[in-house]
């Protein structure tokens, strides 16, 4: 009874220390990130005082977003959310105060300038970094502030989209594929809902897309058709991971002065709009927007090949020394995509859409858990299992990849791959040579077997 007794009472302790802690941590995350996303919207007006459109400025944007992350902090570089998952595994949640600052400023000076970035990536690396300094100002352990900093990822990711679960789910389900760190999922879900909930006090607005599903029949050529669409958002979210690497990359091995690189890098995407169309540049949340409306009119000036453009607009921002997140693109990519297949199937074009944008984030960044939780919040309930059975087929046809190069690889998702595990997802081995060639050998002689009989 005595044993019983201290168990609970450690556990009430502790419970009481990350209710506490983690509610700290998000109201403060939620007021930082208030003031980024405030000044994000400033900088969007203040484009309309230029004689010219904003993109023109997109040579010289990254040229002095690379010169201040190049000169006040390194670390800030790229998209966000890949450096506070580095710094998880391989730092113990240590982050350089001097992200907070410089990613906010190199990040507004991207977007202003037309850059295709998202505000999730910097949100959630400026909340992580918050969390962080929080940590080591009041000297906490290596393993709590570990624990803060996941609680800061979530509760910039909940804030800046407004989807306070989701944001917790994710912040625990993108560190490790394949695992799901329960001893955070308390301090997860406290910080992004005190972060959300301070973000809207503060007067942040919210878009949601309330879909009314009640006229859709639950039929098996709707099921099968979300199927197709969870194989094809898969073949779009590798095709998506494949070129944001190689063009980061190839970029790289370019070997001519980094300031001069960022000005080519943002001539060819000015002259690059002349051919394909300037509506890639910035967020695109305008053209998301327009393809949950079941009316075609609103989306018919989406060209077919727009989750291609943006993802090669996207590729080239941020290889070219760009800051900004990479969740917003990707749910451009996803939501036109699932445009075009809705399209192609010729109904149900808003269903696929909305399918297409968590989807291809399932796939993208290996969470189908809070993708999924992701559509309910954004969509309404209805939704729920078309988007579970897309996410989940998007999420293993994807493969063993993913756009956060620094998460660590848990899982196989086939039993005919053999996979040794390495300290990130790029470094571990699949093994196509043994035991795939095996298990093949032995399903087709299983095969012949049944033949005969």
């Amino acid at each position: 009874m005595k044993k019983h007794f201290i168990e609970q009472s450690l556990i009430f302790f502790s419970v009481t220390k990350w209710v506490l802690l983690s509610s700290a941590i998000g109201v403060v995350i939620g007021s930082i990130v208030t003031f980024f996303l405030n000044t994000i919207h400033k900088s969007e007006e203040a484009q309309s005082l230029l004689p010219f459109e904003s993109y023109y400025l997109l040579p010289l944007g990254l040229v002095i977003t690379v010169f201040i992350i190049k000169k006040f902090a390194p670390n800030a570089t790229g998209h966000g959310t890949e450096k506070v998952i580095e710094a998880v595994h391989r730092r113990d949640g240590k982050i350089d105060f001097a992200v907070i600052p410089v990613k906010l400023v190199a990040t507004v000076i991207t977007m202003f300038t037309g850059g295709s970035v998202g505000k999730e990536g910097p949100g959630a690396q400026i909340g992580a970094g918050a969390a962080s300094a929080i940590s080591q100002l009041f000297k906490f352990s290596a393993k709590d502030r570990k624990k803060l900093v996941i609680c800061g990822l979530s509760a910039g990711f909940a804030s800046v989209f407004g989807t306070p679960i989701s944001g917790a789910i994710f912040g625990v389900e993108v560190l490790i594929v394949g695992i799901i760190m329960y001893d955070v999922l308390l301090p997860s879900f406290i910080a992004g809902f005190a972060a959300y909930t301070t973000a809207k006090y503060l007067g942040v607005h919210y878009n949601y897309y309330l879909m009314e599903l009640n006229s859709i029949s639950f039929n098996p050529t709707l099921i099968l058709q979300v199927i197709l669409a969870g194989l094809f958002f898969g073949i779009v979210s590798d095709f998506l991971i494949t070129v944001l690497r190689r063009t980061e990359m190839g970029i790289k091995r370019i070997n001519i002065n980094v300031y001069l690189k960022a000005f080519l890098g943002g001539t060819f995407l000015v002259l690059l709009s002349f051919v394909v169309g300037d509506q890639y540049f910035g967020l695109g949340l305008d053209t998301i927007s327009t393809l949950f409306y079941s009316d075609p009119a609103l989306s018919e000036s989406v060209p077919w090949y727009s989750f291609i453009a943006k993802t090669i607009y996207t590729s080239i921002t941020l290889g070219a020394g760009g800051s900004g997140g990479v969740i917003t693109p990707i749910f451009y990519v996803g939501a036109t995509s699932g445009h075009l297949f809705g399209t192609v199937m010729g109904d149900n074009v808003s269903l696929f859409a909305a399918l297409g944008l968590v989807s291809v984030l399932a796939g993208t960044t290996n969470s189908p858990i809070a993708a999924t939780i992701m559509a309910i919040e954004l969509f309404g309930i209805d939704i729920a299992h078309y988007a579970a059975v897309s996410a989940v087929i998007t999420f293993l046809i994807t493969g063993h990849r993913s756009v956060f190069q620094s998460q660590i690889l848990k899982m196989s998702k086939s039993d005919m791959l053999n996979i040794e595990f390495g300290e990130d997802i790029t470094k571990s081995n699949i093994d196509l040579s043994v035991k795939s060639k095996a298990k093949v050998e032995s399903l087709r002689k299983k095969m012949d077997w049944r033949a005969e009989e």
